[in-house]
This record gives C-alpha cells, sequence and structure tokens, in this order.
C-alpha cells in the first residue's frame, strides 16, 4: 500500500482517496494518516460469518470519499460478488503467486513443494472468483534450490512494489494491457 501512494504523485492519472483496513493495528493506517490520506478501519469480527453485513459496512464507509478505483494490498478477507460485482472493471489485487497457479494461501511454500523453477506476483482485475480476473501484470523471480517460504516471499514482496504502482498508473490512466516483468 506504501508504495502505490508514494508513487501517486507528480503525474500519475490518481491520488489516494482512503486507505482503508479490517485491523484496527495495521501499520498503513497509521502510516497514512501521517500523511493527511483519509483513513477508515472496519472490524470485520463484529460481523461474524455475516460478510453481507461486513461489505456493507465497508460501502458506507467509502461513499462520501468518491472512490473511483480499489486497489486491494494486504486485504485478507474474501469479498462476495454481492461487492464485488458493483466495482468490477474498477477494482485491482495484487496476488503473490503467477497466476493462475497457486490461487489462495501458502503460495511460496506450494510453489516450493511443487518443485517450481520460478514465482512471482500478478496484478489482476478482481472478479467473483477468488483470485481470478483479468492479468494485468506478472513479475517474476527464480526459486533458489535453498529457498524458504520466508525467503522467497521478500524476494516476490521486492517485485510487488515495483509490478503494483506500475500496473496501477497504466489502469488509472485507461491502459490495461498487461505488464510482464522478468
Amino acid at each position: 500500500m506504501c508504495a502505490l501512494v508514494e508513487d501517486m504523485a507528480g503525474d500519475h492519472p490518481a491520488r489516494p482517496a482512503l486507505v482503508l483496513s479490517n485491523n484496527v493495528g495495521a501499520g498503513g493506517i497509521s502510516w497514512a494518516k501521517e500523511r493527511g490520506i483519509a483513513t477508515e478501519v472496519v472490524d470485520h469480527r463484529p460481523h461474524g460469518p455475516d460478510r453481507a453485513a461486513f461489505e456493507a459496512e465497508i460501502t458506507a464507509r467509502i461513499a462520501p470519499h468518491e472512490i473511483d478505483i480499489i486497489c486491494l494490498a494486504g486485504f485478507m478477507r474474501v469479498l462476495t460478488a454481492g461487492f464485488v460485482t458493483p466495482w468490477q472493471r474498477r477494482m485491482i489485487n495484487i496476488h503473490p503467486s503467477l497466476l493462475p497457479k497457486y490461487r489462495g494461501l501458502n503460495t511460496h511454500a506450494r510453489a516450493i513443494e511443487a518443485g517450481e523453477r520460478e514465482a512471482g506476483c500478478t496484478v489482476h482485475e478482481v472478479t467473483a472468483e477468488l483470485d481470478d480476473g483479468p492479468i494485468l501484470g506478472q513479475a517474476r523471480v527464480v526459486v533458489r534450490p535453498d529457498d524458504t517460504s520466508e525467503r522467497l516471499a521478500a524476494r516476490v514482496l521486492e517485485q510487488e512494489h515495483i509490478l503494483y504502482p506500475m500496473v496501477l498508473r497504466r489502469f488509472a490512466a485507461g491502459d490495461k494491457s498487461p505488464v510482464h516483468l522478468p
């Protein structure tokens, strides 16, 4: 999230309007406040299994901010079609694998266990299907023989901080052609 916000300056076609988290202790909330960016926290726990109520609260909190694009970054809640559909073609996500491989969690461990030679990250448009949607960009890293999931995750994260801002800049300008970094 910080890399996205830091890139939104100068000739960037987008500006950060709101940083929202479901985690009260998220570091990005205080970081955004320090920079004068509006913040909201919508804790999912009081809603229990009622995802529609959680998403309705998110919708109510973002409405006053006149949001054009939602960028998911570290938001670890699965959103329902009821929330995603109105935002289709205006919501993007970064996922720590080379989609369509390894949707969901534990992507790095799964890539290592499968003997993959490369791993990476993907920015994609969000659809009602988990970690699906048109791919807007991918960045790759070599999986080393001595990699642990933590070491691999750290190298992939470095690429995420390059890829996501690049894709957002293009997406906000109307360019949805995929970016592929080596």
